[in-house]
């Protein structure tokens, strides 16, 4: 075994570890917002206190899919899958769109950028971008797995 292939296997494992702190401290954020959520919900008194809970189960929607993409990162061997940074994108800009009120042309405006990744991912699909030879260990874990 070469010298660039132990170096390549003690940083594969380091970024392995610094990945599982950061879904620790992901999954320890996500409680912390269960906990904000449940403390909202029985004082639900104003508006405001509804605004404030839509804004952390939005927040609570974005923390998930970061650590489900983290896990798929370590899974499929250090790759992100372009789909998974699609969705988040989408996810964060209609979190954006459910808490903003400044008027219609911000609006719209995130709404066609909604449009424009839903188009790519449909462009990405169409040209089997995500079907690749990459998804073949994938699918052998699937059927491992059973």
């Amino acid at each position: 075994m070469g010298f660039y292939s132990k170096l390549e296997k003690w940083v594969s494992g380091i970024v392995d570890i610094m990945l599982a702190i950061l879904i620790i401290l992901i999954l320890v954020v996500m409680g912390e917002a269960i906990f904000n959520i449940v403390v909202q919900v029985i004082p639900l008194s104003s508006m405001d206190t509804l605004s404030s809970l839509i804004e952390e189960v939005a927040t609570l929607f974005i923390l998930l899919e970061i650590i489900l993409m983290l896990l798929r990162y370590m899974k499929e061997g250090h790759h992100i899958p372009v789909r998974y940074l699609i969705l988040i994108s989408m996810t964060a800009i209609l979190r954006q769109l459910l808490l903003s009120h400044d008027g219609g042309a911000q609006t719209l405006f995130f709404s066609v950028a909604i449009l424009i990744l839903v188009v790519v991912l449909l462009i990405l699909e169409k040209i089997k971008a995500f079907h690749t030879a990459s998804s073949e260990p994938l699918e052998q874990i699937k059927q491992e797995e059973h």
